[in-house]
C-alpha cells in the first residue's frame, strides 16, 4: 500500500509545531533573566543560526530523503564509524532532555494552575505524571494523525500571536531600551539557552520521503517554519519583558509566559497561556516520545531502521518507549532547568554543526554552496564553545549536566559497540538504499 504523500503546509506545519512545543514556554524565564531588556534581539541571534542551519537541512533532505533524517546526513558525510554513532547517541539524548524540558514545563504550568503557586510535590507529579500517561497511551498505539496535529500547531499559534497582540498595547516601551541591555555576553548566552526552542524544524527531514515535490517544497517548508517561528517568539519576547519587572520574571521564571499575560488579560489570561502551555508541551512529549526520538533508538541498537518498523505494531517500539520514558523521568524530576537547559542546547548546537559541516562535505552531491554551510557550523561551534566559557565564570554547577551528556554518551557508545560488535549500516534507511541503488542503476 502506497503512503499518501503531504504537501507543503503539513510540512510546515510539521515544523513549527516541532519549534513551538514546550521550549518557549520552559526557558523564555532563563533568557529574559539573562538577556534583560534584550531578550528579543538574543531570539533573534539564535534563530538566525537556525536559519542557516535550516539551508544544511533543506540541501540535504532533498538529495537523501530518509526517515533517519539528521543522522542519515552524518553518515552519508562521515561513514557509519564511531563518530556518526556517537552523534547519534548524543541526538538521542538531547531529545531526551527536550522531553524532560517540556515535561518540567507541563509541571510548572500545572502546578500554578492547579494551587495557585509551584509546589514542589505537585509540579514533580505532574512532571513524571503526564510522561507516564503519554507512554501508556503510545503502548496503546496511540498517535496524533496529520489532520489534528495541524489543529494543534494552529491552536498553538493562535494563542502566541493572540498573547503578543493584546501584550503589545500594555507593554513599557521604557523596559526595552538599551539603557536596560546587559553586557553582550549575556544577551549571546541568552540568545544560546534559548537555542533549544529552536529544534524542531529537522522534523520536517525525517517526512523527506514522503514530501510532494520535495525540491521545491522541502526548503519552503524549512525556511517559512524558522522565519515564521522566529517572528512569533521575538514578539513573545516584547511582550514579556515590556509586561514585567525583573522581580516578577524572577518569581515566575518557570511559567513566565502566564505571569506576563496577567497585565492585560488578568487571572483569565494567565489561566488561558497555563492551558495552551499544558495543551503545547503534552503534544510535544507524545510527538517527541514516539517519533524522532524512537528513530534515534532504533538506529542506536540495530545501526539501521529496521524495515519491521514500518509495520503498524512491533516489540521495539514498547521497549524503547519504556526505556525513553524512565530516563526521561529522571532527568526531568533529577535536574533543574537550568542544567538541563545549558545542556540540551549544547547538544543540539554540537549536532546541528556537525550538520552543517556535512553539508560541506557532501556539497558536490547536494549542490550546496559552501559558505552558507561554513558561517553555520562555525557559528554553532562558536556559541557552544561561548555558553560552556560563560557557564565556566558564573555558574560552573549549571555545566554539570552537560558534562554527563557528552561524557556518558561518549563512554556508553564505546562499550555498547565493542560489546554487541554491532556497527552502523552504511543506509540507515532501507528506502533510501534502494533509492540510491537505482539511481545507480540509471546512471550505468
Amino acid at each position: 500500500m502506497l503512503r499518501k504523500k503531504i504537501g507543503f503546509w503539513e510540512a510546515l506545519s510539521i515544523g513549527i509545531g516541532g519549534m513551538i512545543g514546550g521550549g518557549i514556554f520552559a526557558v523564555l524565564g532563563l533568557t529574559v533573566v539573562l538577556a534583560h531588556g534584550a531578550a528579543p534581539i538574543a531570539f533573534i541571534i539564535a534563530g538566525s543560526l537556525a536559519l542557516i542551519t535550516a539551508y544544511s537541512y533543506a540541501k540535504l533532505s532533498v538529495r537523501y530523503p530518509s526517515e533517519g533524517g539528521t543522522i542519515e546526513f552524518i553518515v552519508r558525510a562521515f561513514g557509519p564509524g564511531m563518530f556518526s554513532a556517537w552523534v547519534n547517541t548524543l541526538l538521542l539524548a538531547s531529545y531526551i532532555i527536550m522531553l524532560s524540558l517540556y515535561a518540567y514545563a507541563f509541571g510548572s504550568y500545572g502546578a500554578v494552575l492547579i494551587a495557585g503557586e509551584e509546589i514542589l510535590w505537585l509540579k514533580k507529579a505532574l512532571t513524571a505524571g503526564v510522561l507516564i500517561a503519554f507512554t501508556l497511551l503510545n503502548l496503546l498505539g496511540a498517535y496524533v494523525v496529520g489532520k489534528v496535529e495541524d489543529l494543534m500547531v494552529a491552536f498553538k499559534v493562535f494563542i502566541l500571536l493572540f498573547f503578543s497582540i493584546l501584550g503589545i498595547i500594555t507593554m513599557d516601551l521604557n523596559k526595552l531600551s538599551p539603557a536596560h541591555y546587559p553586557h553582550l555576553l549575556r544577551i549571546l548566552t541568552g540568545g544560546l539557552i534559548i537555542f533549544l526552542a529552536y529544534e524542531g524544524f529537522e522534523l520536517i527531514a525525517n517526512t523527506a520521503h514522503d514530501v510532494k515535490n520535495p525540491e521545491k517544497n522541502l526548503p519552503h517548508a524549512f525556511y517559512c517554519s524558522v522565519g515564521i517561528v522566529i517572528f512569533i517568539y521575538v514578539l513573545v519576547a516584547l511582550v514579556a519583558v515590556g509586561n514585567l519587572n525583573p522581580e516578577e520574571v524572577v518569581k515566575a521564571q518557570d511559567y513566565v509566559l502566564a505571569e506576563a499575560a496577567k497585565p492585560f488579560l488578568g487571572k483569565k489570561g494567565f489561566v488561558l497561556i497555563s492551558i495552551a502551555a499544558l495543551v503545547s508541551t503534552a503534544s510535544a512529549i507524545n510527538a517527541t516520545l514516539y517519533g524522532t526520538a524512537r528513530i534515534s533508538y532504533l538506529i542506536a541498537k540495530y545501526g539501521e531502521i529496521p524495515k519491521f518498523f514500518a509495520k503498524p505494531i512491533w516489540k521495539g517500539a514498547y521497549e524503547g518507549l519504556i526505556i525513553l520514558a524512565i530516563l526521561t523521568i529522571f532527568t526531568a524530576t533529577t535536574f533543574n532547568l537550568e542544567n538541563i537547559s545549558v545542556a540540551g542546547s549544547l547538544g543540539f548546537l554540537i549536532v546541528f554543526g556537525c550538520v552543517n559541516l556535512a553539508n560541506i562535505i557532501l556539497a558536490r552531491q547536494t549542490k550546496a554552496n559552501k559558505l552558507l554551510p561554513g558561517i553555520g557550523a562555525l557559528g554553532c561551534f562558536i556559541s557552544a564553545a561561548v555558553l560552556i566559557s560563560y557557564n565556566l565564570k558564573t555558574c560552573p554547577q549549571s555545566l554539570y549536566s552537560s558534562f554527563l551528556l557528552f561524557a556518558g554518551t561518549f563512554i556508553f557508545e564505546i562499550i555498547y559497540r565493542i560489546t554487541s560488535k554491532r556497527k552502523l549500516s552504511h543506509f540507515l534507511d532501507w528506502k533510501l538504499k534502494e533509492r540510491e541503488l537505482r539511481k545507480k542503476a540509471s546512471e550505468i
